[in-house]
């Protein structure tokens, strides 16, 4: 079983660096580094601080971007070209050529993760930027899962690159939805509180992605022990239920 499934992610990642994702990579690497270059010497104060925290938005959207757009891309290419169907008439399981497809998007998002945590040598100490480039690298690995997960079970690229992204902003942006609602006002309305209960609800079922790739780690060197726990946690629970689910999907399938 093991076997079939480094080919499968052998050749994914293959296809990713004859794409030509590594000077993809190193051109939005150089695009980051100028304009929060620009913006540190147009800020009066704390202008390290100012590019570092730009810098490590900019690149954390730009490797999400970069994975997510490859993993859903170069499955609507296999399913085009047919590939699906004939790995799918070899004596191959279903959940190897999963994991397969997995593992291959995985390996491919360390290389974005390597090379965007080395700039970050440049603004933190080691630990700093290692565990910004783990929080990435985990990030990474959450947001390609879930777009095998939408091209299995939307099939269309312009739907499943739209929910990728949807995805991705709202487990961005829960935990200020939730602080906003709690803070409104002492006194809630019933529709109020309705509203900050569906909130509480699709923040149980979300990653808290605001917890990872923090600015603030490479900024004020803030990063601990408990974060890269809770977020090793996380990507282990999220990244199961998400193949899991995309494994029913594919048997539910009729290739």
């Amino acid at each position: 079983m093991m076997r079939p499934a480094l080919i499968i992610a052998h050749y994914t990642l293959l296809e990713a660096l004859r794409n030509r994702l590594l000077w993809l990579v190193l051109l939005m690497m150089a695009g980051a580094v100028a304009v929060s270059g620009f913006l540190n010497e147009l800020a009066l104060t704390e202008s390290r601080q100012l590019q570092a925290a730009l810098l490590g938005a900019v690149l954390r959207f730009a490797a999400v971007f970069l994975v997510a757009t490859f993993v859903i891309t170069s499955m609507a290419r296999e399913a085009n070209d047919k590939g699906l169907e004939l790995l799918m008439a070899l004596p191959l399981r279903r959940a190897v050529y999963l994991f397969g497809k997995l593992a291959g998007f995985g390996a491919l998002a360390i290389l974005p993760t390597l090379l965007f945590g080395a700039l970050g040598l440049f603004f933190a100490p080691p630990a700093q930027a290692a565990l910004w480039a783990f929080s990435l690298l985990c990030e990474c690995w959450i947001v390609a899962a879930f777009s095998v997960l939408c091209m299995l079970t939307l099939n269309q690229v312009l739907p499943a690159l739209a929910a990728s992204f949807a995805f991705y902003l709202l487990a961005r942006v829960i935990g200020a939805l939730q602080l906003l609602g709690h803070c409104a006002s002492t006194v809630q309305s019933g529709g109020q509180q309705v509203l900050n209960a569906g909130i509480d609800g699709l923040a149980l079922l979300l990653p808290h992605l605001d917890q990872f790739t923090r600015s603030d780690w490479l900024v004020y060197h803030s990063g601990s022990a408990s974060d890269l726990a809770a977020i090793a946690t996380q990507t282990a629970i999220y990244v199961t239920l998400m193949a899991a689910a995309a494994l029913f999907d594919l048997h539910r399938k009729a290739i």
